[in-house]
Order: structure tokens, then sequence, then C-alpha cells
């Protein structure tokens, strides 16, 4: 079992790396073999519609062709048994790096058939891992259910799980800040920053088994 994870945040080693980290570690734990590739390592732009995935006889149908640094993570993600993509929130959706692998994910599998069949060949099971430095209430204000509806119907089944009330910055002293209250956003990364890693962690091995549970 080969378990893909993309870091769709700029920031490594901080909330959505983290645990994404985390969620390869529970898969690992089931016996899965795990790679991490962080996206904005990567040079790479959104689709560009030359539409070489629509191209009946194509060598490309129902298949990215533009060859920019993304193509290899593309065939590989389709590749995967299971894909795992972590990545904040900012200004009510996914960062822009993140959204272009959506884009060049999702539209090759539209190949536009009467019965609404999608162009890839097998389902691709996949996690979301959302993080935000939103409270709870909040985060029904934002797409991520939208998210995970779009992959199951262009991709395969979808899981998501939401990480809330995370750390924006190492010290709020030091930037922009007066809308939060520094010391209570210190206070939950102690107490819940842990709790979140468990979860997290759990999250990558139920969608493991799930991969398992396919064979």
């Amino acid at each position: 079992m080969f378990v893909l994870g993309l870091n769709g945040s700029p920031r490594k080693n901080w909330n959505s790396d983290r645990m994404l980290q985390e969620a390869l570690l529970g898969a690992e734990e089931l016996g899965a073999e795990t790679e991490k590739i962080d996206l904005y390592d990567l040079h790479y732009t959104g689709c560009r519609s030359c539409f070489a995935c629509k191209r009946l006889g194509g060598t490309s149908f129902a298949r990215c062709a533009w060859p920019d640094d993304l193509k290899p993570v593309l065939d590989k993600a389709l590749a995967a048994d299971l894909l795992i993509v972590a990545a904040p929130i900012y200004f009510r959706t996914v960062p822009g790096m993140v959204r272009c692998f959506y884009e060049r994910l999702f539209y090759p599998s539209q190949i536009y058939a009467r019965d609404g069949h999608k162009g890839y060949q097998k389902d691709l099971r996949t996690g979301l891992l959302y993080t935000m430095n939103v409270d709870d209430p909040a985060i029904n204000r934002y797409p991520a259910e939208t998210d995970r509806l779009d992959f199951e119907r262009l991709v395969g089944p979808t899981k998501l799980l939401n990480i809330v009330d995370t750390c924006q910055f190492d010290d709020y002293s030091v930037y922009a800040s007066e809308r939060f209250d520094a010391a209570a956003k210190m206070r939950h990364r102690e107490e819940f920053f842990e709790r979140d890693c468990l979860r997290a962690r759990a999250f990558g091995r139920e969608l493991a088994a799930d991969c398992l549970s396919d064979r």
C-alpha cells in the first residue's frame, strides 16, 4: 500500500505539515509505504486549458499533459492507493498552490460522458486534512465539505478532518494581531496541539484501514 502525502502549506513543520506527518505515521502503522511532497517546493500553474486530456485517442486522454513540476506528482497521486492533502485555509479556501493542484487533478477526470462517469480508471481514496486559526463555530463558513464532495465525485471516496483554532504565529507580540488573544492562543496550543496530532495520526490509520478493506 502506497500513500502519498501533499503538504499544501508554504510553512514546513508548522500546523498543516505537522498534521500531515502524523497522518502518514498513522498509515505506516498499518504497513503503508509513504512519501511526502511539499507543493511549495515545486514550480507549476493551474490548468492551462490545453485540452490534451480531452483529445479522443490522445496519449494523455483523461490525464494532465502539461510538462511542469506537477505532472509527475499527479501521475504519482493517481497511482497511489491513498492520497492525503494537508492545507491551511486562507481567505475561506485553500492556498493557490493547492487550488492549482485541484484543478489539474479534477479536470482530466471530466470527460463529459452522458452517463456522468469519470475518466480515471480506478477510484483514488483521499483524505483532506485542513487547518484553520478560526474557532469551531466559524468553520461552517468555509468550503471544506465542498472540497470533500468534489473529490468524492471526481476522484474517489474522500474523508475530511478539520483542525481548528491553531496558532498562526510563534510570537503574536511581533505581528499585527490585535484581534487575537495571544495568551489564549498559546494556552490552546499547549493544551490541544498534541491531542490534534493524535487525531491526525488516527485519521491516517483510518484512511489506511479503508484501503486495506478494498483489497
